[in-house]
Formats: structure tokens, sequence, C-alpha cells
């Protein structure tokens, strides 16, 4: 137990009438001795010297010292850490995190705000595993030369992570480090194959660490687990001993209730969905025809729910730097640092380059809101094709048809 010793009463400053006749000299000598820094944090009490404590002791009264006693914190559970929590992502609304701010020195880092990621390696990545990002790509081209990617251009040099999406090597995976990747805003991880001693980058989870380990169970269940099981596949002590974090399995193996990301389509290919920082979807149903899992039903984070193969891939947990969205850069040049160049309104260009161009003064020519090339920019304007149907789709994300979204 804690114990906090709170002195009351300690040092009290007697009446001006109740001291006792000190000589000048001892006087001088109590100003000269004690001459304290200007800068020095001045106590709440009277200064006293040496020589007038010990004529004041007699008048002091005796002070005593209370022990305020504080309870600890309870530790927690070792099963409470090491157990992944289906229900324990984070929201998008939640509060009660911190961001790493900066003394405003320079008007760029007044308004910077980043999120703490203390964990992060330091160094380089694994040069064997990247390639440079080099050509005309960088601006927003094809292979034609042509703009297809607006706004895009400049910023720093960087290399490539190769991700691997699919996952599809057997066998226990020790994480060796949390890597930060220029290319894309949540985390990797560089694991290590303990059997081929092969190394890989893999999204991480959030909350994985050096020094954990995850495996792939996408080419089967290993015999030595099945033997640990009494050689029945029980689906309960199944997912008990699969469905952690960082570790990928096919959907059919995901229990209900999970949040998964890195999620595949199609079998025997990489993750297309929720691989953003902290993005997650959450298995809702099962279609089963017999004793075999026909395809699972998911819930993304727009809302949507669609079916995906039974045989897909999904890693369970939550994508890593979930606080990535509330990120501030501080100042304009951080943004053609990281190869966004400038967007410029409509109604500021010249006829010749935007429909709401051209005019005296803030005028768009009264002409509904399109875009660069025309297309109706609000109210709704529908381009999804109406005779082939995504057959995937369960029920679609909610759409504001051009208004704003009615706060709940």
């Amino acid at each position: 137990m804690a114990i906090r010793l709170r002195i009351q009463n300690a040092c009290p400053i007697p009446r001006r009438d109740s001291y006792p006749a000190v000589s000048p000299l001892t006087a001088n000598a109590c100003r000269t001795r004690f001459n304290p820094p200007a800068k020095m944090l001045q106590p709440r009490l009277r200064s006293v010297c040496t020589t007038c404590r010990s004529l004041l002791s007699s008048l002091r009264p005796r002070s005593y010292a209370t022990a305020a006693v504080e309870q600890p914190l309870a530790a927690p559970s070792l099963a409470a850490s090491t157990q992944f929590s289906p229900g324990s992502g984070p929201m998008r609304k939640q509060t009660g995190f911190q961001l790493k701010t900066y003394k405003p020195r320079t008007p760029g880092v007044r308004h910077l705000r980043r999120p703490i990621n203390d964990h992060l390696w330091k160094g380089g990545p694994y040069r064997k595993l990247t390639f440079a990002k080099v050509g005309h790509g960088k601006g927003g081209r094809n292979n034609s030369g042509r703009v297809v990617m607006r706004h895009r251009g400049g910023g720093h040099r960087r290399r490539i992570r190769t991700v691997d999406y699919v996952r599809s090597a057997p066998g226990k995976h020790l994480v060796e480090r949390i890597e930060y990747d220029p290319n894309r805003s949540a985390h990797l991880a560089l694991v290590e194959n303990l059997r081929t001693k092969e190394k890989s980058y893999i999204i991480a989870a959030e909350g994985m660490r050096a020094g954990d380990t995850v495996e792939s169970y996408r080419s089967g269940i290993p015999k030595e687990l099945l033997k640990s099981m009494g050689g029945v596949l029980d689906p309960g002590m199944l997912a008990a001993k699969t469905a952690f974090r960082g570790n990928c399995l096919p959907m059919h193996m995901v229990p209900l209730g999970t949040q998964i990301y890195n999620v595949g389509s199609t079998p025997n290919k990489g993750a297309v969905f929720c691989r953003s920082a902290g993005t997650y979807a959450t298995v809702i149903a099962k279609d089963d025809s017999g004793k075999k899992v026909k395809d699972v039903t998911v819930r993304l984070q727009s809302g949507e729910i669609r079916k995906v193969a039974a045989d897909a891939c999904a890693t369970i947990g939550v994508a890593s730097n979930p606080h990535w969205q509330f990120r501030q850069l501080g100042k304009a040049g951080r943004s053609r640092w990281l190869n966004i160049r400038p967007t410029v309104r409509g109604l500021a260009m010249n006829a010749c380059d935007h429909p709401h161009g051209g005019g005296r003064g803030k005028s768009k020519g009264n002409v509904q809101p399109v875009s660069i090339w025309g297309t109706p920019a609000k109210g709704g304007y529908k381009t999804r094709r109406k005779r082939n149907p995504n057959k995937y789709l369960v029920q679609d994300r909610p759409r504001n048809q051009g208004k704003r979204r009615a706060a709940k």
C-alpha cells in the first residue's frame, strides 16, 4: 500500500510582536546569508536562516504528521490482457486518446497534431521487400502519359513495400518489428517464418507488437492442432485455439460477431476490403448448405452488407493506427511532401477550364453543380448499372442523395 505523508501546520509564522529581540548585526547577517536566486521557485513559507530558526524553535507549536492511505489500482488479469475481445475495436467518435502536439516555435507546428506511436521501428525498411517508386506515375499519369488522377505530383521519394495480402504460407510467424509505411495509413509488421526463415510484410493489427506470434490457417488445420482437440473437429474449440489477433483464417472458421480486417472476396486470392487504418468488418451470418458453409455475410464500416466466399481470407482484429484520421498536417507544405498538389475550386477558374468558371464576380453561370467533366455533383445522380446488379450485395450502404445527413 502506497503511503503518503501529509504535513499539517508544519511551520506556522508567528506574529511580529512575538519575535524575540535580535540585534541589528544578527539581522544583517540573516539577510546576507539567505539570498535565493531570482528564478528559483519561491516556497510558500517565509524563509528563515539557521540563527533565527534556533531562536524561534521554542515558539513553534508541535507539528504532527498524518498518513493518507491511497488504494492502489487493481492490476488487470493476465487472461483479460492476452485474450482478444471481438467488441473492443475503436469507434469513429471515441474520445479520451492523446495526440502529439508541439510548442509553436514556428507557425507550421502550431496546429500540427500526430498520433502517438512510440512502438514503431526507428530505422529503415527491409530492403529486399521494397522497390523504388519512379516514373510519371507519381504525377497521376497512366502508361500513355495522360492525367488520370488529379492533384498528384512532387513529394518526397518513396520505396514501395511488397505486402503479403494472401498469407498462404502455413506455420508460425514471429513479428520482428512494427514499421511506418509512407504509402498507406496503416502500419506494417515484418514477420519471419520460424521454419523457413523467410521474411514478409503484413498489415499490422491494432495492439500487435514485436515478439508476437501469428499464424495462417488458409492451407488447412495442422495435425498438431487437430491432435490436441482429440482428433475431433469441434468448431467452438477450434475458434478458441485459432481466433487470435493477427491470425489469418478462412471465412468459414471465423466465429460470428468477430471483428476482422484484410477481408478477401474470392478464394485463393488476397484481401480487398478493410485494409486502411482503423477499419474492420463484422461477421454477422453464415450460409450453411448441409455441413459445409457456402458463403459468409459481413458488415463493412460503411454500413454495406455483402457476401464473401467461405474460403476467402480474413485477419482477426482491427487494422492498426486507428487514430490516423484525427491527424492535422499543420501547414500546406506538409501536403506537398505527401505528393498532394493544391485543389482549385471550379468557381475560381476560367470558363475554358471548368463549367463553373468565368463571369464577373462569384457566379457559376446559373448552372447546377457539376464536376469538371460535366457530371452532376449533387442531387443523387445515379451511375450504377441496373441490368447487371452486384449479386454479392445484400444491403447497400446508406446514401444521402445529395442532402446533409441528419444528426442522430
